[in-house]
């Protein structure tokens, strides 16, 4: 038995050993570990982990600085892209160095399974020929040349039996020889296997020290930006402040108007009524414009309770959308189609809500208010006309309604608000049209440059991302990310609704259609839907990415901080049960889509994560 390799097998035992004890020693979660919850919480506890916003996945927000509603949060922003950028990479890096880890396992568990093989082979050819010898010392003694020798009969027999111990030696021998060749190749991929997870052990400590190192720099980021936090949303609520106290002169001021025509007997006549000068209602007189022709479609009278004053004289019409705009100053900004109020308003929304109200019927889009307007000079602009903003690189970007010749009132982007703010200035103001004055002859509309960015309502509007997230094969747009003037997670609670379940909160036409699907499902089960988070401060997320910095998604890259994602309960948060199964079937109908990667199968699966697209 000495001639056998037991050494060489004794050393590849002692190997296994070693490296399986490495690897349980190493064996570390990854990403992959997110399952569902089997059971509704009933206290929902801290945030979930987004898992499947991967790490380093997120866009850091690329609106300009000019985008946003204050400088200091502007500066915040970009103090947080830095921090985004750093921490995405950070995880990036962390994110293949594991990959390359389980590539290196798999690889040593193969080798290893093939040593093993290759070692129970060459055991069982050792006990195939040993075997055939104890037999043959058995039968006759040693099978070898000097026993057939010795027993053969005559020189025939002799060669005979000497080639067939030839023969039988020769093939043992290449058995042996080949089992051996297969067991020192086994034996020499394992060691390369080895080393290479060694390498990769290296790596994983690495990993480790920069997981530390994440967690480290994720406290640096809550105590880097604690300060400048604090600064904005200061800001935030010293500028909202005095967009409050604009708000409510302005509302002041209009009611004094009133009042004043009230006070004056002048009841304001029907826009038809003023488009003509030669032929304004009795006691109204042209006023005149800026080049001492005059206005159509306004008046005035002279006011016999202030001495003679002249009083401006609107259309009733008109009186009527610029009252209903001024009630809904305050109520919060949306981007996109969904602006038509009550509830929230877009900049094009709102016009087309308060001047279709009123009677004078206006298109959906700015684009087509603009084209389709009656134009006026803007030195002649009155309160109720509407004011187009650019430039012209931007194309029709932004409307407004006029209050007077320095101000106007709108759904403002970057205010995420309907606010009064001052009208355009030189280079952005595009054109006034008057809507009392009916449809004028349609013009060029200006068309986005190629290249900008698109600028919506004041505000800069990123594109939707298409795919296909319903199930069935329908398309959707995918949840869009950034809106409004303010960083992820820290929009102002004034431009978020909610939802009706406890202080929960998200952008607007979101909140809407939660508040539609929930009695749809109410309907249906009985009960309303259930909810566990929707929109998360930046904080928050700073506080989540700090404890769980390898699952838990970018700070300012999580669509809970744009107010359009929630984790729901009651069911819904576990594959496979009937909440779950409603909220597939229906959500689609309401804008609401299950991601791709949070669903079942994929890796990463939130049954509990839906997000809002619109619809």
């Amino acid at each position: 038995m000495g001639r056998w390799p037991r050494q060489a097998m004794i050393r590849g035992v002692v190997r296994a050993s070693v490296v399986s004890l490495a690897l349980g020693l190493l064996a570390v979660p990854t990403a992959n570990t997110a399952h569902a919850q089997d059971e509704a919480p009933t206290d929902p506890g801290p945030p979930r982990v987004e898992a499947g916003v991967a790490p380093g996945a997120g866009v850091p927000d690329p609106r300009p600085g000019e985008a946003f509603a204050d400088s200091e949060v502007a500066t915040l922003q970009q103090t947080a892209n830095q921090v985004q950028r750093e921490l995405g990479e950070l995880a990036n890096k962390i994110s293949s160095a594991r990959d390359r880890l389980r590539a290196a396992r798999r690889q040593l568990s193969e080798a290893r399974a093939e040593r093993k093989s290759a070692e129970r082979a060459l055991v069982a050819l050792r006990d195939e020929i040993d075997e055939l010898s104890r037999s043959a010392y058995i039968a006759m003694g040693r099978p070898d040349e000097l026993s057939l020798l010795l027993s053969a009969s005559g020189p025939k027999e002799m060669l005979a039996g000497s080639s067939i111990v030839s023969y039988l030696r020769d093939g043992q021998d290449k058995k042996l020889t080949k089992a051996l060749d297969r067991l020192r190749t086994a034996e020499a991929a394992e060691a390369e296997a080895s080393r290479l997870e060694s390498e990769a052990a290296e790596r994983e400590n690495e990993l480790v020290g920069r997981s530390d190192d994440a967690t480290n720099r994720a406290d640096a980021v809550s105590s880097e930006l604690r300060d400048p936090i604090a600064t904005a949303n200061e800001a935030v609520a010293a500028q909202q402040k005095q967009q409050a106290e604009r708000n409510r002169k302005t509302k002041k001021n209009w009611q004094r108007y009133l009042n004043r025509l009230d006070k004056a007997g002048i009841t304001p006549p029907r826009a038809s009524a003023l488009r003509d000068p030669d032929t304004l209602p009795p006691g109204l007189d042209p006023l005149r414009g800026d080049d001492g022709d005059p206005q159509r479609g306004v008046a005035q009278a002279s006011n016999p309770m202030s001495g003679g004053d002249r009083l401006l004289v609107l259309p009733k019409q008109t009186i009527d959308a610029v009252s209903d705009a001024i009630d809904a100053l305050g109520k919060p900004y949306v981007p996109r189609e969904h602006g038509t109020g009550p509830t929230s308003y877009s900049c094009d929304g709102l016009v087309n809500a308060v001047y279709s109200d009123a009677g004078l019927d206006q298109p959906r889009r700015a684009a087509r208010q603009y084209a389709t307007g009656r134009r006026v000079p803007v030195d002649d602009v009155q309160p109720g006309d509407l004011v187009f903003a650019g430039p012209a690189k931007y194309g029709v970007q932004h409307v407004g309604i006029a209050l007077d010749d320095e101000t106007m009132l709108a759904a403002d982007g970057r205010l995420a608000t309907v606010a009064v703010t001052d009208l355009p200035g030189t280079g952005t103001l595009l054109g006034v049209t008057r809507p009392s004055l009916g449809d004028g002859k349609k013009r060029r509309v200006p068309k986005r440059d190629d290249g900008e960015l698109t600028w919506r309502c004041g505000g800069v509007e990123l594109p939707l991302r298409t795919s296909s997230e319903s199930g069935g094969g329908h398309s959707h747009p995918g949840a869009t990310g950034a809106w409004g003037g303010y960083p992820n997670g820290l929009i102002p609670s004034s431009a978020l609704c909610g939802i009706g379940i406890g202080s929960h909160a998200l952008r607007c036409d979101a909140a809407q259609s939660f508040a539609a699907m929930s009695r749809a499902h109410a309907a249906d089960t009985g009960s309303g839907l259930c909810v566990t988070d929707s929109y998360r401060s930046f904080p928050a997320q700073v506080d989540l990415y700090r404890r769980k910095p390898s699952l838990a998604a970018v700070p300012g890259t999580s669509n809970h901080g744009w107010g359009i994602a929630i984790d729901m309960c009651g069911g819904v948060e576990s594959f496979g049960t009937a909440a779950h199964r409603w909220m597939q079937a229906n959500a689609p109908a309401f804008g609401w889509i299950h991601p791709s990667w949070a669903r079942q199968g994929g890796g990463r699966e939130e049954p509990w994560h839906w997000e809002y697209v619109g619809r």
